[in-house]
């Protein structure tokens, strides 16, 4: 790699933003003679600058590496995989909370939505799944939107789809992410067929948020989800996870969930 591909590499993600060069010399305690300096490759960015800016850019902790490299650097942060040594502490610690927040659904997911781990809230979701979905790697996406997954299960199949792509669509256009644009246009792609009753009018309910109406064993269960990420990540794989949880929307469904349990 060259001096000129970082500065390439970090005009792409401020016009990525859509922030000016004075706009991100502000943002960097700089000037924007030394920002245009930097994306024309005439002059070289310190390891410092290289972080300061990729900082202000938002850019992930995983192109911040490619950002360091570019520029002549070593990558400041560390990729380990998740079933190392290393995060056994962190896969103990996930597999407790989950398992704390029976009998409600929950999971821990990457960056590209692949399950990381789940309890048997989500497991009770997934009851008579075919084969090939629960298949290792698991997919929350595909699992979800697959016509052969939870989708014909889903009551407001619709509203919850279009939901989760702007989800990932929001998520595109802060990353570079190849693996996560292909699982999008696969998603996407999926037909999706009427459900029944979905255009009926549906009787109000106090939701806080959109709700995920599912129906399981005769049962219709309404969810709202919450994602937790982790605050100041210092590892990619750390960084790119997130933990999902469904909370019961109604009382009925809290109910349902803990008769199960019991």
């Amino acid at each position: 790699m060259t001096m000129t591909s970082v500065g390439a590499l970090l005009r792409t993600w401020r016009e990525r933003r859509g922030i000016s060069q004075l706009e991100l010399a502000g943002r960097a305690d700089s000037s924007s003679r030394h920002i245009s300096f930097v994306e024309t490759g005439r002059s070289r960015p310190s390891e410092e600058m290289v972080l300061r800016l990729a900082d202000r850019l938002d850019v992930p902790m995983r192109d911040r590496n490619t950002l360091l490299l570019a520029a002549g650097y070593a990558p400041r942060y560390a990729h380990t995989p998740m079933d190392a040594p290393e995060l056994g502490v962190l896969r103990e610690s996930l597999e407790r909370l989950l398992t704390g927040y029976e009998p409600y659904p929950a999971l821990v997911v990457d960056g590209t939505y692949t399950v990381v781990a789940a309890n048997r809230g989500i497991a009770m979701l997934l009851e008579g799944m075919p084969e090939h979905l629960l298949a290792p790697p698991l997919n929350a996406m595909r699992l979800t939107l697959h016509p052969q997954g939870l989708a014909p299960r889903i009551r407001n199949l619709r509203e919850w789809r279009g939901h989760l792509l702007e989800q990932m669509q929001r998520q595109l256009a802060l990353s570079r992410s190849q693996p996560l644009r292909a699982l999008y246009d696969e998603v996407a792609a999926y037909p999706v067929a009427e459900q029944p009753g979905e255009d009926e009018p549906q009787e109000a309910a106090p939701y806080i948020a959109l709700p995920l109406r599912i129906e399981h064993d005769g049962h219709v269960l309404s969810f709202v989800s919450s994602i937790s990420t982790f605050n100041t990540p210092m590892d990619v794989t750390v960084a790119e996870l997130a933990i999902e949880t469904l909370l019961p929307a109604d009382p009925a469904t809290a109910k349902y969930l803990r008769s199960l349990a019991s």
